[in-house]
């Protein structure tokens, strides 16, 4: 079958705030080939990542996507990654083109699986799916009494791990950081599992990040997460090297398998964090998956978004036993709520696993999504190049 269609779709609450909340807007994708239909999710700016897909050619080398993907024959995996490879190629100087690829690749392989009638893990060589220990993904509150009592909700709702991340972290002092990680602990108990994220606030301070450790070992803190840009491989390794019993996260800002690599081999982090939204799609975090397990690496999915995104993040290690951790949104905006009628729910263990059934196994509720529809045009020279199409 031939590549047909590719729709984007721009959604949007009708307030978007400066809070470190990804699931505010969205951007999906919906591709159609031989009568069937497959989605995917860009996590990145709607309307850069749309421009990409429609942009005029600037040279041989910046392409729009769209030359690369439409007619293209889809019939296997195989023919996924030649045309990934066409994308980075023939649009290797349009820097947002491995973002707008990313969620139509993900459609390509739901479509693919549902063709085939099969879930998209088997078709990625699993035999079975192993079940995943979900942590609610939260942002650390103004105050520390405010992160408490989201500590506390988290724990309430039967989540035995949980990540907090940004907020004011890293923008006062380092007893203030401490205050931040002393109330999540509080606030979810002994047991559970916390883990922090910092959101690259550190830029490439190694000294920064490390004096916040001590504080971190004291709250019995699993990781430290992005302390540092994603390109800043030294910070990674200096901070490393330090010994910390708090292990080194990082990867969800790497856009290629590379920048991972790199941040394993280089930064030898010992979590290793890919958003299928931002690198390529699933391919690229299979592979990424396959590099983390023979290192010893622990691989996590980053999703902060829909469980659309969460389906096709669980795909590239959905049969790896080993790696346990599974990123969960929490405290998803209503958009983000409204993209499925098929969640991913917690099952008696509270545990979550990827779905067994054709594709990525999440069905999209264009009616509930038809009133964050943001209606979009693009023109270049009085040539309309993009439309909002119809979602229903």
């Amino acid at each position: 079958m031939k590549i047909e269609d590719v729709d984007f779709f721009y959604l949007s609450m009708p307030e978007v705030t400066t809070a470190a909340d990804g699931s505010q807007d969205a951007l999906l994708v919906r591709v159609s080939a031989g009568g069937l239909v497959g989605w995917g999710e860009c996590e990145a700016a709607p309307l850069p990542s749309i421009a990409a897909f429609v942009c005029p050619m600037s040279h041989g080398a910046c392409r729009p996507v769209a030359a690369s993907v439409l007619g293209a024959s889809l019939e296997s995996p195989a023919d996924i990654a030649s045309i990934a490879a066409k994308v980075a190629h023939d649009s290797m100087d349009l820097l947002q083109a491995a973002h707008t690829w990313s969620g139509i690749e993900m459609a390509l392989w739901d479509l693919l699986g549902k063709k085939c009638e099969e879930p998209v893990w088997k078709l990625l060589g699993y035999r079975e799916t192993a079940p995943k220990i979900p942590y609610a993904s939260l942002l650390f509150a103004d105050t520390p009494e405010e992160t408490l009592e989201r500590g506390r909700d988290a724990l309430g709702r039967g989540f035995s791990a949980m990540k907090f991340g940004w907020g004011p972290i890293g923008t006062a002092d380092i007893a203030a950081d401490a205050d931040q990680f002393r109330a999540a602990r509080e606030g979810i108990g002994e047991d559970a599992h916390l883990m922090v994220d910092v959101g690259q606030i550190f830029g490439e301070d190694a000294d920064a990040a490390a004096q916040r450790l001590g504080a971190l070992e004291d709250a019995g803190a699993t990781w430290l997460e992005e302390p540092f840009s994603g390109h800043a491989f030294e910070a990674y390794a200096v901070l490393s090297r330090v010994g910390s019993k708090v292990g080194i996260a990082g990867g969800e800002a790497s856009h290629n398998v590379a920048m991972a690599r790199h941040l394993m081999d280089f930064g030898k982090v010992g979590f290793i964090q890919i958003d299928c939204g931002r690198i390529g799609g699933i391919g690229p975090a299979l592979e990424v998956a396959e590099l983390a397990s023979a290192r010893g690496i622990t691989y996590v999915n980053h999703t902060f978004t829909t469980h659309l995104a969460l389906s096709a993040s669980l795909q590239p290690y959905a049969g790896m036993a080993d790696h346990r951790i599974c990123e969960y949104p929490a405290q998803p905006s209503a958009l983000a709520e409204a993209v499925t009628s098929t969640p991913l729910s917690r099952d008696a263990n509270g545990e979550i696993s990827a779905p067994d059934v054709p594709g990525l196994g999440i069905t999209v509720d264009t009616v509930a999504l038809a009133g964050y529809l943001v209606d979009t045009e693009i023109k270049v020279g009085g040539k309309l190049l993009y439309r909002t199409p119809a979602l229903v």
